[in-house]
């Protein structure tokens, strides 16, 4: 049973270091739940205190992933719909078949929102530029979270490797 949890544990961290830049995929809680099912297994010793500020800062990720591109949106005198631009124009720009389709998508959906809302191109584009430096902002805060939640991941599976691969 441990070696079913330790694989899907690892998966969800993979997973959520892949959701730091899929907005479709709850990239923090899908790292901490990677995590949780290691500390699940007989060879790793339940550490509540642990897991219990992993969680919360997965909590505090995940809630900044909406707050942070709404203040560089209204930072730069952006509406909700530059930012639901953003987001739109992100999944499409993953979906076509071009180099960093989705930080170009990001950016250009930003802007034809705001042009959609009605903004004049310079104002439009000074929200799309804001929208798109938050979306870079909560972007990076979560890839951080991931990559971090995966290095300890991996660091409990090398102190505990002895007890986790024996063969029973």
């Amino acid at each position: 049973m441990d070696t079913v949890l330790i694989i899907s544990g690892f998966i969800l961290v993979i997973a959520g270091v892949v959701g730091a830049v899929l907005p479709v995929l709850p990239g923090p809680p899908l790292s901490w739940l990677g995590v949780l099912l290691l500390y699940l297994t007989d060879a790793v010793p339940m550490d509540r205190w642990k897991l219990g500020i992993a969680f919360a800062v997965a909590l505090v990720v995940t809630v900044l992933d909406y707050v942070i591109p709404a203040l560089g949106t209204k930072k730069y005198g952006g509406t909700k719909y530059g930012m639901w631009g953003t987001v739109i124009g992100l999944v499409v720009g993953l979906l076509l078949p071009i180099p960093l389709g989705f930080l170009i998508g990001a950016f250009a959906g930003a802007y034809l929102g705001e042009k959609m809302n009605g903004q004049a191109s310079k104002n439009a584009l000074r929200a799309a530029f804001g929208s798109f430096v938050g979306f870079l902002g909560s972007t990076f805060l979560k890839l951080i979270t991931g990559i971090a939640f995966l290095v300890w991941f991996i660091s409990i599976v090398w102190e505990y490797s002895g007890d986790l691969f024996q063969m029973k």
